[in-house]
């Protein structure tokens, strides 16, 4: 069973956000890090990018298979994670924690599901 923290928004692409500041922090959830198996490559935004709202912002890719990352917000990247991308496994081991991956400045209000409508999503 994943566990999904209540005090996080999801998106139905199986990445979470947090309002952190004048940023949102996004990364991937605890059922996509085990869906896709041994993180061993992260690519994210590069830092001053403008991403868009469900456009493809970078990948991860595992022993099993690659996962795309789509940026759950309009904005412009003002800081990632090179932890995740020196030591990949930060996804698996601590996908909601130490495992972040990147963050936007945004005047948008994201509509995101809260922990419940996504722990329906992923059936649990």
């Amino acid at each position: 069973m994943s566990d999904v923290p209540s005090h996080l928004r999801y998106t139905s692409d199986h990445e979470w956000v947090l309002a952190d500041g004048d940023s949102l922090k996004i990364g991937i959830t605890r059922y996509a890090a085990d869906a896709l198996g041994d993180v061993v490559y992260v690519d994210h935004p590069a830092v001053g990018s403008s991403v868009q709202a469900g456009a493809i912002v970078g990948e991860v890719e595992s022993t099993k298979s690659v996962g795309e990352i789509f940026s759950p917000v309009t904005g412009t990247v003002v800081e990632t994670n090179q932890a995740v991308v020196d030591d990949p496994e930060l996804i698996n081991r601590d996908p909601y924690g130490e495992g972040w991956l990147f963050r936007v400045d945004t005047p948008d209000s994201p509509d995101l599901m809260d922990a419940d409508a996504y722990t329906a999503l992923i059936g649990q």
